[in-house]
């Protein structure tokens, strides 16, 4: 009994008459269940979206489209609280809810987007900043329609789609970029436009009597590298 040489298969007793290889075991044990703990503590707990709301990634757009012409006619301000939704009526309020920090704010729906695989909305630089969400570029959230506005233009007239990939200040630019769309697809066009007193080039693709035609050309001109906005008309 007593002190004896490890080198000979015996063991060393430590504290308590424990064996000194189960002494550092139940450490290391104790130090991870420790490390894991903290770590849990420390993840951020993501909140549980109001039932019935929409769930999943939005982005935010900022400087790039800034003074651009919207979906809705309106010029965007990335300063203002707007967002863009693929189908919501134009002009509807919704409540956007962080779900991993618990921020929420309410943005008007003006445009149309976003078309990448996953997200939901696209928030302007504004109410991305407000959820604290910039930095990241994006964020799950939950997306709650405050209200709905009729859209009489529905019942009246059937829908029908088009695509904008850019709007420019100069004939030029649009020129330039409608070349590039032509050896891409067909039916590529420029629509001039006044808006607030300066005059847009609006470069645009196609009149489709369906959204999901629409959204297939979306795509195919989306993956040649184009931002690509959905427009009901």
């Amino acid at each position: 009994m007593g002190l004896h040489s490890l080198s000979g298969g015996e063991y060393l007793k430590g504290w308590a008459g424990t064996p000194l290889k189960r002494q550092i075991v139940f450490r290391r044990v104790c130090g991870l269940l420790l490390v894991l703990f903290v770590a849990a503590c420390a993840a951020p707990r993501v909140r549980p979206p109001a039932p019935g709301a929409q769930v999943g990634v939005a982005s935010w757009y900022g400087p790039k489209f800034h003074g651009r012409p919207t979906a809705s006619g309106e010029v965007f301000d990335m300063h203002e609280l707007s967002a863009a939704h693929r189908t919501l009526p134009l002009g509807t309020w919704v409540q956007v809810t962080h779900l991993e920090n618990g921020q929420s704010i309410q943005v008007r729906i003006n445009d149309r987007g976003p078309f990448v695989e996953g997200r939901i909305i696209d928030l302007s630089y504004a109410a991305a900043r407000t959820l604290g969400m910039v930095r990241q570029g994006i964020a799950w959230v939950s997306v709650w329609p405050l209200s709905v506005v009729p859209d009489y233009h529905l019942a009246e007239t059937p829908q029908t789609y088009t695509l904008q990939v850019g709007a420019f200040s100069t004939e030029e630019n649009a020129v330039t970029v409608k070349a590039r769309l032509d050896a891409v697809t067909s039916g590529a066009y420029i629509d001039k436009v006044s808006v607030n007193r300066q005059t847009f080039y609006r470069v645009r693709v196609g009149n489709f009597d369906s959204l999901e035609a629409a959204k297939r050309v979306a795509v195919q001109v989306a993956d040649h590298g184009f931002t690509v906005i959905l427009i009901d008309q």
